[in-house]
């Protein structure tokens, strides 16, 4: 029998040495871009960028939820969410470019829907905490959807690290947008269904599921 060819790296499968690479250049320009952005802001706009943020059912403000999770109220604010950002974005980036990025549209678009759709009227939501929170529920849930062992220590350690922090998708503090922690955490957990949840393999193999990737 003739062996079989090795697997080359796919589009979303790049050789293992370049994942952190990639994974640190995607964090990167994400964390970078927000900062440059609250720069450009706090100094050439003053502040005004912040009118980019989400105003529940404003149908003129619909569109903003593609902007939303990159302003900030301020240095203060966004100080506060750059290291957990930037944490959890690498190790959601390790899943694959491909999958990152699919996950980070998911929890932009439909977190920011549902705030859109479902938050307190007459207040304005903005920040990052909403990609944090999504970016928490979706290694969660790759761990739950995979239960590979590199996949649930990867999602114990996200808990460990900030697991405290999903008491913030409880209406605790009136100045805090909990909407935006509790639907990104919910747009981050339907992502890890969508990008990895086990589907039954062809040709009627019930029992089998299809190949998936491996931290």
């Amino acid at each position: 029998m003739r062996a079989p060819a090795p697997r080359r790296p796919g589009p979303d499968r790049p050789r293992r040495g370049s994942q952190p690479v990639l994974a640190a250049l995607l964090t990167l320009v994400l964390v970078g871009g927000v900062w440059a952005q609250e720069i450009l802001d706090q100094f050439a706009f003053g502040g005004a960028l912040d009118g980019y943020g989400i105003l529940p059912r404003d149908p003129g403000s619909v569109t903003h939820v593609l902007t939303a999770p990159f302003l900030h109220g301020g240095f203060a604010h966004l100080i506060a969410n750059t290291v957990p950002l930037a944490v959890l974005a690498f190790m959601s980036a390790l899943r694959g470019v491909g999958r990152f990025l699919v996950a980070t549209l998911v929890i932009v678009v439909v977190g920011g829907f549902l705030v859109w759709l479902l938050g307190r009227g007459g207040s304005l939501h903005l920040g990052a905490s909403a990609l944090v929170f999504g970016y928490l529920a979706y290694l969660i849930g790759v761990g739950w959807w995979e239960r590979t062992p590199g996949a649930v220590v990867v999602a114990l350690v996200a808990v460990f690290l900030y697991g405290g922090a999903i008491w913030g998708v409880l209406p605790t503090n009136p100045l805090i947008s909990w909407e935006a922690h509790l639907f990104g955490f919910v747009a981050g957990l339907l992502a890890a269904a969508l990008l990895h949840r086990k589907r039954p393999a062809r040709g009627g193999q019930e029992g089998m599921s299809s190949p998936h990737s491996r931290w």
